[in-house]
């Protein structure tokens, strides 16, 4: 069955990315599209997407268009750029008054505006090309609302009558709330009774929380997140919702664009490897530590972080332990990422003790992460919670042994090494405690030692297959479940 879909998202990799959010989009967009569906897909036109070298074309149809916002009006048109990797189209709204900012998300007063001007363009952009959307899929707070709209704004026109919504939570974190005294802007004409009352009545709405009682289906990027997000430690604020929406929800696993993340045809690396090339890889590590000028022979392992620097994450957990492990045993570190200060002190301070192991680089880059998972032969994610997660995954292909925590997508993707069986891809900690992370690196640590083991440890991670390709095969059967007359 072929299907017609409308997609608005905040981000898209490789346009625009700020996290997890953009590599799902860029991955559906693409995949999809290769599968046959009609997916059109909305993003704001940023004035930070590097459109050197995009094919961009006005949309004729799409012109000198407008929203009203409450009492906010905003102009926008949008153009057409073709998806790098793909003949997939991608939907740019152009409207430099909310989308010319120094940075993607902003703390400016009209950031739900911005957002919500991107959900009423989808709309009114299916309006204007007379397109049917089966499914109109939403994701994060950015676009939430849509799933009201599509019922209180949208609802009179025949065009979406018989129109579903998806909508995704990439990271329940992040809400959206703004103060009720807006709802003229989040909801232009509809009453404010579709609103959550007990937020109404405190003074908010809570545009992701509107979301999640309105859409027809909700989808988590993983199972484990999925059932995760019903309990107090992970629902935040949201489980009492979310546990009587059970019936609505699905968790799928994200996948892997193995196009790009490949130690087999790598663009950034000088050799490529497979799982019966490991040689190679010991030869990377070589040249990668000659580069960051750190010391260590063959059976000093290094070990990789590539992350944002936020809570979430787990770094909290190495303030008192890493120190120590760098006494008392001999491996490296190399840390690439941005983000709270106290994160990026610490590591400083790591690098400051210990200059010849440990290596810290206070930004991103594509090259030097693609870099990490080539050289590094343990990868480092001591998440509290993570939704999916895919460091983990890339780690897996490059034969680079995920060290993680048994939360959301970690505890889908990693199954622990049982030494007895020879089963397994990574090492895994339940508890969230410096003990169980100190246990855990120890445990990689040891094993790095037994030779052959690691090897059948390394193997086993390469071996596992995550691509897009056959993960996107959950998003059809959602869709199709609603579509079904």
């Amino acid at each position: 069955m072929s299907l017609r879909i409308c997609f608005a998202s905040a981000e898209l990799t490789p346009l625009a990315k700020a996290g997890g959010l953009a590599d799902v989009s860029g991955a559906l967009l693409k995949y999809l599209h290769a599968d046959g569906h009609d997916i059109r897909l909305f993003m704001p036109g940023y004035s930070s997407i590097q459109r050197q070298g995009l094919e961009i074309h006005p949309v004729d149809l799409l012109r000198n268009l407008s929203v009203m916002l409450g009492s906010h009006r905003y102009d926008f048109s949008v153009s057409t750029a073709q998806l790098p990797g793909s003949s997939a189209l991608v939907y740019l709204v152009d409207c430099p008054a909310a989308f010319h900012r120094a940075s993607l998300y902003t703390s400016d007063a009209d950031e739900h505006r911005r957002f919500l001007l991107l959900t009423h363009a989808a709309f009114i952009c299916c309006q204007r090309m007379a397109f049917a959307p089966q499914i109109m899929h939403f994701n994060d707070w950015h676009t939430a609302a849509g799933a009201l709209l599509m019922r209180a704004t949208y609802g009179w026109d025949r065009l979406f009558q018989a129109s579903r919504s998806v909508l995704t939570v990439h990271n329940i974190g992040y809400q959206g709330i703004v103060s009720s005294a807006v709802h003229a802007e989040v909801l232009p004409g509809g009453p404010v009774s579709m609103l959550d009352p007990v937020d109404f009545a405190a003074g908010r709405i809570n545009l992701l929380r509107t979301g999640l009682a309105y859409a027809d289906r909700i989808t988590t990027v993983s199972p484990t997140y999925a059932r995760e997000l019903g309990t107090a430690e992970y629902g935040m604020g949201l489980e009492g919702l979310l546990r009587t929406r059970a019936d609505a929800i699905v968790g799928i696993l994200n996948g892997v664009d193995y196009d790009e993340w490949d130690p087999r045809h790598d663009r950034y690396l000088t050799q490529h490897y497979g799982a019966n090339q490991l040689g190679v890889k010991a030869e990377l590590k070589d040249e990668f530590l000659r580069r960051i000028r750190l010391t260590g022979g063959a059976r000093t392992a290094l070990i990789g972080i590539v992350s944002r620097l936020a809570t979430q994450k787990g770094f909290d957990l190495l303030f008192d332990c890493m120190p120590l492990l760098l006494q008392a045993r001999e491996f490296n570190l190399v840390v690439l990422g941005t983000g709270e200060a106290r994160y990026e002190d610490f590591f400083n301070d790591l690098q400051r003790r210990f200059p010849e192991r440990v290596h810290f680089q206070r930004r991103y880059s594509d090259e030097f992460a693609h870099w990490i998972e080539a050289a590094s032969d343990m990868f480092l994610m001591p998440s509290h919670y993570e939704p999916c997660g895919l460091n983990q995954m890339y780690s897996m292909r490059y034969g680079t042994v995920p060290i993680v925590r048994r939360t959301g997508g970690l505890a889908d993707s990693v199954q622990h090494f049982d030494a007895a069986s020879g089963s397994g891809t990574g090492i895994v900690f339940n508890h969230y405690n410096a003990e169980a992370v100190t246990w855990a690196l120890n445990t990689a640590l040891d094993l790095y030692q037994n030779k052959g083991m690691w090897r059948r440890l390394v193997q086993n991670a390469m071996a596992q297959d995550y691509s897009w390709s056959r993960q996107v095969r959950g998003y059809i059967e959602v869709y199709e479940s609603l579509v079904q007359p």
